[in-house]
């Protein structure tokens, strides 16, 4: 067996490294689930505006976008990791 050690032989399109972080049950940040405004929006039957300022300022969230200055306005894209996702979502959740 190679240095992928799964016991699996490599497809050779160059996701051996994503196959065997998987194969390890772990994920790195980068290959972890992130979710759109949107999405989360719909999931939790919310408006745009509210998960933008929920998450806005999360560690964690990858903000995209660019630095214009001037009169332009500046355009953020916010990328929410699945994480980041549950962490919120249990403080806000109310215990009965």
């Amino acid at each position: 067996m190679g240095p992928g050690v799964t016991g699996q032989k490599s497809s050779g399109d160059g996701h051996e490294k994503a196959d065997s972080i998987l194969a390890s049950g772990t994920q790195s940040p980068s290959s972890e689930r992130h979710y759109t405004v949107a999405e989360i929006a719909a999931m939790w039957n919310l408006s745009k505006d509210t998960v933008r300022r929920m998450f806005q300022s999360e560690p964690g969230v990858l903000v995209l976008g660019s630095c214009s200055s001037g009169r332009k306005r500046r355009y953020h894209t916010l990328r929410i990791p699945q994480a980041v996702m549950e962490r919120v979502h249990k403080q806000y959740e109310v215990g009965y």
